[in-house]
């Protein structure tokens, strides 16, 4: 399911005529448009396996290996989940994500599915460098507390820690406050995708969001951005394309023909005369 041009055409409708409003923190910018996340999936090859007329969508990656459902008319409180099959060298692991985790940040993580960072840093790093209080127990909290980061030990089931984040309601006394929002990824989730999840995340530049749209909290500080309707739709775009450039350049990578080893030379005796 190749993105189109209609496709990205219909984002900048909906964009160009609003007035953008710089919304922080991130984790309180509310969902934002679920086309970040579904535009670039789609430019880098994945393919919509769902029926057209349902609000479910369901992409899976060229291999298969990977699916991504999006329901909005989830029973539970994951919208979000994203699914990997296990191969003859990696185990399987499953990520789900509440309504309200802002697209952005949850496109930091399927943009790390499709375009592995060069580096595979601590998941901890992003965080701590943008001021949250990490804790010597395995978490951390944004600095208004309001997001929490658990890595919680090993289970009977497994011998491996998993990530829970959660956005709350401030606390009331000694009980915490009304969820807002989770993240889950179990015990086999790679760490470099819980880490772009967790920098994009921690990352203090605001989201844009239009005018009367929903926010994840009435706390949320919005100001005018500087940024006009276009530069949202072409930020949009530049990103959607470089995606596409490198995920082709990593299908390319895989489909090329490994190099025929050169024969060892072999000295031939001089012909008698």
């Amino acid at each position: 399911m190749p993105l189109s041009e209609r496709q990205l055409a219909a984002f900048a409708d909906k964009h160009a005529g609003r007035i953008p409003l710089d919304t922080s923190p991130r984790h309180l910018a509310g969902p934002g448009d679920a086309r970040h996340v579904t535009h670039s999936l789609a430019a880098a090859g994945w393919s919509a396996v769902s029926d057209p007329l349902s609000a479910e969508i369901v992409l899976a990656s060229p291999d298969l290996r990977h699916r991504l459902q999006f329901d909005p008319q989830s029973a539970t409180s994951a919208w979000w989940r994203l699914r990997a099959e296990p191969t003859d060298t990696e185990p399987g692991w499953y990520a789900e994500f509440g309504e309200l985790v802002p697209a952005e940040v949850l496109a930091g993580f399927t943009d790390a599915l499709i375009d592995p960072p060069p580096q595979q840093p601590d998941p901890w790093q992003p965080v701590t460098s943008a001021g949250w209080h990490r804790s010597s127990d395995g978490t951390a909290h944004s600095p208004d507390s309001m997001c929490h980061i658990e890595l919680r030990p090993q289970s009977e089931f497994s011998n491996r820690p998993s990530w829970h984040i959660e956005t709350r309601e401030p606390d009331h006394g000694q009980f915490p406050g009304p969820r807002i929002w989770h993240a889950y990824f179990d015990e086999h989730t790679p760490a470099h995708l819980v880490g772009s999840f967790l920098t994009a995340l921690a990352d203090r530049s605001p989201l844009q969001r239009g005018m009367y749209d929903r926010t994840g909290h009435y706390s949320a500080v919005q100001e005018p951005s500087p940024l006009r309707p276009e530069q949202v739709v072409d930020t949009h775009t530049a990103r959607i394309e470089s995606l596409r450039a490198r995920a082709r350049s990593a299908r390319r990578q895989q489909t090329k023909p490994a190099p025929t080893p050169a024969k060892a030379h072999t000295a031939q005796p001089a012909a008698r005369r």
